[in-house]
């Protein structure tokens, strides 16, 4: 029985927190950003669509920390995402806000590959648990974020939020600080044979092609409560301190849901977990479109608490496969998943400029119970 070794799988858990406090910028921005940019709905999308794109170079990523040290990856990606994020607030330009968040979206990509493969090392024989503390630190981040950057904007505007930079940095060096003793089997570092990549493609495509599946559909449930709460919100008349603590109140559920469910996949099974989760978020999104105006922290909390509980259940879905190349397996799935959220945020801010939000919202609820079929095939290809 391999140890799980807590104090590490805390310390990385720690660095998704820090790094994440500032991928979860963007949102509460949103708003500001297309008044100062004169930007729709539409290029608003683009935004966060360059911030995904690196995701495309994950399995080049996977294959170079399959072939090398990841421990200086996991600690220098929360400076630079600290930086460009800071600093978007003084874009001048749409093209600028691009750069910096493609560049912060390359920082994001490099940290989300090799991270998980550590929890994975870290956690021994309880990798849903290991998973679960993981999660818990990127959905924290979420929480957190929101209300950090709305802070720096009441203090600072909007073009003041360069000041937040000193956290990243303290983050870095506390990091290396924490895990320059960290051991890493040696399977992280060994030399792949030609043949790996083929055959684990060959393997396992139709198990990826069943997750980018089920993603695609949860993808709409989640932009529209992420990235356009706080538009949708502020378009209705409330304040951006009410839109950025609606958002922080869906992401602090996020971390219970992110807690507890990757422990409980590890006794009730990872497709009953993905199952439970999909029909009571399916459900809560419908009474979400209806019933917001007077509900909404209720079932906003419900909904985070299970539309991200997934989360932590696909990422050890995916260290469950055995498959020898735990870096690269996890750089697959980091592809499929921004790859495909992509498609859909831009889907869903087109959507919104055409039929306006509240019809979107409407259409994402009626999607969001495709998930369930998705589940069911994932457990028959497993079979």
């Amino acid at each position: 029985m391999k140890k799980f070794r807590r104090g590490e799988v805390l310390t990385i858990s720690f660095s998704h927190f820090a790094h994440d406090v500032y991928s979860s910028f963007l949102a509460p921005m949103l708003p500001l950003l297309i008044s100062k940019l004169g930007i729709s709905l539409s290029e608003a999308a683009f935004l966060d669509i360059a911030r995904r794109i690196p995701a495309l170079f994950n399995p080049l990523f996977g294959l170079m920390a399959e072939r090398s040290g990841v421990k200086l990856i996991v600690i220098l990606m929360p400076s630079i995402t600290a930086i460009c994020m800071s600093f978007l607030g003084l874009a001048s330009s749409y093209t600028v806000a691009l750069i910096l968040l493609f560049v912060a979206g390359l920082s994001a990509a490099l940290y989300h590959v090799p991270s998980p493969a550590l929890i994975r090392e870290a956690a021994g024989d309880r990798v849903g648990v290991g998973m679960s503390f993981f999660m818990v630190g990127g959905e924290s981040a979420r929480t957190v974020g929101p209300l950090l950057i709305t802070a720096g904007i009441s203090l600072w505007g909007l073009e003041g939020t360069y000041r937040l930079v000193p956290f990243g940095l303290l983050a870095s060096l506390l990091l290396f600080w924490k895990l320059k003793n960290f051991e890493i089997h040696s399977s992280f570092t060994k030399k792949k044979q030609k043949g790996d990549v083929r055959d684990f493609m060959r393997k396992y495509t139709s198990f990826f092609t069943i997750i980018g599946g089920f993603m695609m559909f949860q993808s709409a449930m989640k932009s529209v409560l992420v990235l356009y709460l706080p538009v949708y919100l502020t378009q209705n008349g409330s304040s951006l301190w009410y839109a950025g603590i609606s958002l922080s109140v869906l992401q602090f559920f996020a971390v219970l849901g992110t807690l507890f469910s990757g422990s409980y996949s590890d006794k009730i099974g990872r497709y009953n977990m993905l199952l439970l989760s999909s029909v009571i978020s399916a459900i809560f999104m419908v009474l979400f479109v209806f019933y917001h105006d007077i509900l909404l922290f209720p079932l906003l909390a419900v909904l985070g608490f299970f539309l991200f509980a997934t989360g932590p259940v696909l990422l050890a879905s995916v260290q469950d496969l055995n498959s020898g190349m735990p870096t690269f397996a996890n750089s697959i799935y980091m592809t499929v998943n921004f790859g495909v959220s992509s498609i859909v945020v831009y889907i869903v801010g087109k959507l919104g400029d055409v039929i306006g939000l509240n019809e979107t919202y409407q259409i994402s609820a009626a999607l969001s119970f495709v998930c369930i079929a998705f589940v069911f095939a994932l457990k028959k290809n497993s079979e």
